[in-house]
């Protein structure tokens, strides 16, 4: 059937009010306990009602995802409270705790949200790799066609000015992307200034260089065919900047008449004489991405498969008073303002939680019969977890070993063992596949690539321990050196239980000095809940000849303090196996999150084990190597493990009652004493375990804390009941050397731990 573009228009124009009144009401009626501005976006929601409008009730279907840019987030809210979603009491508390929120959330908001949004670009970005493992789960019969969806980010054009959009743009021109609409808002104002006129000029370059179609949507259909007949007065217009036609947008008819006028002389007098002031302002505020006809046209012509941007011109504050001005971004209509807006659009005061209320019969029917018709979700759908089994996971033989290779061949195994766990396993890296041990693997379930790559020195007979032609049934996404494009593909693929209805089980690598360098992006992952095991290796001093630049520091002080990751750090194979197994079971846990596992590629003489006793307190942050039976205690983690071993071999001879501790968490250890105080003031307080751990020292306890990483990842211990500390650690970049120079200069080497040992004996 015909789309009903006057219905579209009609329910546009009150989905642009009901925006505007959830942050009027959050601002000037709610009351307010401290006086502060609650703030939200009006001009940025109204520049793209239109948008959202023409996706959500004429162009989406069933199985489509969509980012939604942060400031337009009350369109979003208003949208699902017209189609049941949502509901009065959450958005009467917009801003306010517990209801909708700023910016749209996976997580917080009552309302179907595909992808959070707020750290801008990355909701962008995202939508690139959820196509790509939608692709992948295609491959693997693992989606029916009939589930497939397209996948939409709707942006504002400031947007662009962040660079993990472009190294996501590169990262699918690789992989072939396809599914895709980017909608750009091109309003020309950002928070402080007015857009580069020179920038824009590119975009369209630098999108089809990679292979996407461009349609940009700059006038209006009444625009347009004025224009048609005014050519001079069309090659003006495209040729005004953008901060000159925002400031003409806000001051209206006269300002455009005066303008043109100046600048075209008689030779537009035609064109002026043939519109009065107020048509003027209509005509020149008709831009493509308010017009319901250019917008549905558009989305209809771009219904194949490949990616599309959409460079949609439109006015911040479209139909509001402030309408152009380059301070609008986070201006608010006054109560005068308000109401003078209110009325205009015939609702009545008291009324505006209901505006369809005030449309007549005819133009009410059509807008219910749109609301009726929509494609969309109308409600939150569960969370998918499907309860798979974990098989045990065997401790690699051997004396010696790194945790770094103990990965690799637990992996391996688990390809091998034909588990229906190892099928749901995806593995990504940036560049750094085969360094970071992922390499065997990779060679017995394959890379992936939707149309396949062949493998140019296999079959030219040339020797390689690397086999890496792709296939579409292949297990393992190779990425460039982008770390941004690892987490946002992560998260993507950690998302793929809600997306698709498939859970899976991605494993992504990197170097652990460069966790850092993506950090936006796995903070916003995590923030949407995406599960996944992240293994960074190699990790701090330890990496020796590399030198200071790839050797880590602070890494397990921002794991210390990431929601939704659990930070482990084996020392050990056996701890390693242990702690994989574990984030399996987390990724397909209601109440999981992700883990991050910090290896290293020292050699490291395993343990033998007199039982299982152990592993209970390693998953929840630490245990007992060696008791203690007095007041003192060394407290290791990781690599260095074998100093603490050695040095309490050397020390306990002369301290019977030394123990040693083995920190395999400290992010659990923290979180769990943190937690335990939290409970005090409930009454039901218990003691955390690492309480349970360091009170077998009793209060006067002495601590020698020793990790490769900033003191502080450890130091802290001493305030959980009371203990003198003496740390030891990494807290200045390295250089090249031998472990035994480094650990020397560096105070990681036995002689150090003896030191601080009889340093805290003194009294």
């Amino acid at each position: 059937m015909p789309t009903d573009l006057a219905a579209l228009a009609t329910l546009e124009e009150r989905l642009r009010f009901l925006a505007s009144w959830i942050i009027h009401h959050a601002n000037h009626v709610r009351d307010s306990n401290d006086g502060l501005k609650v703030g939200g976006h009006q001009a940025s929601s109204a520049s793209m009602s239109a948008i959202l409008t023409a996706l959500y009730f004429d162009a989406l279907g069933p199985n489509d995802r969509v980012a939604v840019k942060p400031h337009a987030g009350p369109v979003l809210h208003a949208i699902h409270y017209l189609l049941g979603g949502q509901d009065q009491a959450t958005l009467e508390n917009f801003r306010g705790f517990g209801g909708a929120q700023s910016y749209p959330s996976r997580t917080k908001d009552r309302i179907p949200v595909d992808f959070s949004t707020g750290s801008v670009g990355l909701g962008v970005a995202i939508t690139l790799f959820a196509s790509l493992v939608q692709d992948w789960l295609s491959a693997r019969d693992a989606l029916p066609q009939d589930k497939r969806g397209r996948f939409v980010a709707l942006m504002g054009d400031a947007e662009l000015d962040e660079g993990n959009i472009y190294e996501a743009l590169i990262e699918g021109h690789k992989h072939d992307v396809r599914n895709l609409w980017w909608i750009v808002d091109y309003n020309r104002q950002s928070l402080d200034a007015t857009s580069a006129d020179r920038m824009f000029e590119r975009f369209d370059d630098i999108f089809r260089t990679c292979g996407w179609r461009v349609v940009e949507l700059r006038h209006g259909k009444k625009l347009t065919a004025a224009l048609g007949s005014a050519p001079i007065i069309r090659e003006w217009l495209e040729a005004l900047p953008n901060a000159d036609h925002s400031a003409l947008l806000y001051q209206g008819g006269a300002a455009w008449r005066a303008r043109v006028q100046k600048d075209l002389g008689d030779s537009a007098a035609p064109f002026l004489a043939a519109h009065d002031d107020d048509q003027l302002a209509t005509l020149f505020s008709d831009l493509g991405g308010h017009c319901m006809a250019s917008l549905t046209e558009a989305f209809a012509a771009a219904r194949d498969d490949v990616p599309t941007v959409f460079i949609a011109w439109t006015v911040k504050g479209y139909g509001l008073p402030f309408a152009g001005h380059k301070d609008n971004h986070a201006g608010l209509m006054n109560p005068t303002q308000f109401a003078a807006y209110r009325d205009g659009l015939g609702i009545a005061e008291g009324q505006e939680w209901s505006p369809l209320d005030a449309l007549g019969g005819n133009a009410r029917a059509g807008v219910e019969a749109l609301i009726d018709g929509t494609k969309v979700r109308r409600s939150k759908e569960p969370r998918n977890f499907t309860s798979w089994a974990v098989p045990p996971l065997p401790t690699p033989s051997g004396e010696e070993q790194s945790t770094q290779a103990a990965f690799g061949r637990i992996l391996l195994d688990l390809a091998k063992s034909g588990h229906p766990l190892a099928d749901r396993i995806l593995t990504t890296s940036p560049d750094v596949t085969v360094s970071t041990n992922l390499g065997a693997f990779v060679n017995s379930r394959g890379l992936f690539h939707r149309r396949g790559i062949k493998d140019v020195f296999a079959e030219a007979r040339i020797p390689s321990a690397q086999k890496w032609a792709a296939k579409d049934a292949g297990q393992h996404v190779e990425l460039g050196i982008a770390e941004s494009n690892l987490f946002l593909m992560l998260a993507a693929a950690g998302l793929s239980g809600d997306l698709f209805g498939h859970r899976l089980a991605p494993i992504g690598t990197l170097y652990d000095p460069f966790i850092a360098r993506g950090l936006d992006s796995l903070n916003y992952g995590c923030y949407q809940d995406a599960r996944f095991l992240l293994v960074a290796t190699p990790s701090g001093l330890t990496l020796g000849p590399e030198g200071g630049a790839h050797q880590s520091i602070n890494p397990p002080l921002i794991a210390l303090g990431q929601p939704g990751l659990r930070h482990y750090e084996p020392a050990f194979a056996d701890e390693l196996a242990l702690f994989m197994g574990e984030a399996f079971r987390l990724i397909d846990d209601p109440q999981g999150e992700s883990t991050y596992l910090r290896l290293s590629t020292r050699n490291v003489r395993q343990l033998e084990r007199a039982s299982d006793d152990w592993q209970s307190d390693a998953l929840a942050g630490g245990y007992w190597l060696r008791e203690p039976a007095g007041d003192c205690a060394i407290v290791a983690m990781g690599a260095v493990m074998p100093e603490a071993l050695a040095a309490w071999e050397e020390l306990s001879a002369d301290l019977p009652g030394l123990g040693l501790l083995s920190v395999t968490s400290p992010n659990l250890l923290h979180r769990g004493w943190s937690q335990g105080q939290a409970t005090r003031w409930s009454g039901a307080r218990s003691p955390s375990h690492v309480e349970t751990l360091l009170s077998k020292l009793g209060p006067g306890g002495r601590l020698v804390t020793l990790c490769d990483a900033a003191p502080a990842s450890l130091s802290w211990l001493g305030g959980v009941v009371g203990q003198r500390v003496a740390p030891l650690g990494v807290d200045r970049f390295g250089q090249t050397g031998s472990l035994a120079d480094l650990y020397a200069e560096y105070r990681l080497d036995g002689e150090a731990i003896t030191e601080a040992v009889a340093e805290l004996l003194i009294p």
